[in-house]
């Protein structure tokens, strides 16, 4: 292997492994930053929030940029319609349709649940060598690169 590319020589079942412990590390990574960083909202409806944040939409886009189903976001959006962090207002070309926005209330939570998540991995990156941050910093960029293939 070189340095300058040390998986270049990697066999497809190591590349396999790799893939597999990268894949669980980022699920477990996910998961945990969504329940143990703040419990003001689940994850689904924060994700709501997040797809609201700077444009309107309707319950069918969110279900399927959520890949849900239209009868349960709507269950979700009606709860953060309940919470005041969701508002609706008739849509002014089809009478069928219904706008959702976020409201202040709900782009104060969004803020609130970022801060708590950020802080989250922050307290963990703390406990890090300088090394470790390090590559973390190279391997955010990669995974970056990876996501979005």
């Amino acid at each position: 292997m070189t340095a300058k590319n040390p998986t270049a020589h990697l066999s497809r079942a190591e590349l396999v492994s790799l893939s597999n412990d990268i894949r669980l590390a980022c699920m477990r990574i996910s998961r945990r930053v969504r329940f143990e960083s703040d419990s003001e909202l689940p994850p689904h409806q924060f994700s709501v929030l997040c797809r609201l944040e700077g444009i309107a939409r309707t319950n069918s886009e969110l279900a399927d940029i959520e890949r849900v189903s239209a009868p349960s976001m709507k269950r979700t959006t009606n709860m953060l319609v309940e919470r005041g962090y969701v508002s609706r207002a008739d849509d002014p070309t089809d009478g069928r349709q219904v706008i959702l926005s976020l409201t202040p209330e709900g782009g104060k939570a969004l803020r609130r649940i970022r801060r708590h998540r950020d802080e989250w991995m922050l307290e963990r990156f703390e406990t890090l060598t300088d090394e470790e941050r390090e590559l973390l910093q190279r391997a955010a960029a990669v995974l970056g690169k990876v996501a979005s293939k």
